[in-house]
């Protein structure tokens, strides 16, 4: 039997979402994409900063993900950089995001794009928007991590 990280490669992450939300359920989905998208994909042409997830008609989709077009490629069979991609989830995780999403006020938003097992996944992330006083406390908490491990590195 082959491992479990056998074939996971991470195309990108998006580590912005973790500095501005505090992240409560993590979700992996696959998404819908064109044959240039892919090519693009595994090239490791993608950005997740500006994206976010949304949950419409029933159907998931990822909103304002950059994909970079692939260059060998004719403009005939180019995709639109930023096309709306429907996300792959079950019809349960489906209605259960539609209920925290609209009950709690929280967001999704993508945390990792990566290749698992030569298919193209997202890694989402169930996450309520940090305060400025929150993130001030996490940047103070990883110094003081750091300056800590710098003691012990010199004794």
């Amino acid at each position: 039997m082959a491992k479990e990280d056998d074939g996971y490669k991470v195309v990108s992450d998006n580590r912005q979402a973790r500095y501005q939300y505090e992240i409560l359920e993590t979700y992996e989905a696959g998404i819908q994409l064109q044959g240039t998208e892919v090519k693009s994909i595994r090239e490791g042409r993608a950005n997740l900063r500006d994206g976010f997830a949304l949950v419409r008609g029933g159907e998931a989709w990822l909103m304002n993900v950059h994909v970079s077009p692939h260059e060998s490629a004719g403009q005939f069979f180019q995709h639109d950089p930023r096309r709306n991609r429907k996300l792959l989830l079950h019809r349960k995780e489906i209605n259960k995001l539609i209920g925290k999403l609209e009950q709690q006020g929280l967001t999704l938003v993508p945390l990792k794009l990566y290749l698992k097992r030569g298919k193209v996944k997202v890694s989402l992330g169930l996450g309520r928007g940090k305060k400025l006083y929150d993130k001030r406390e996490t940047l103070k908490g990883r110094q003081a991590k750091r300056e800590i491990e710098r003691a012990l590195k010199q004794y």
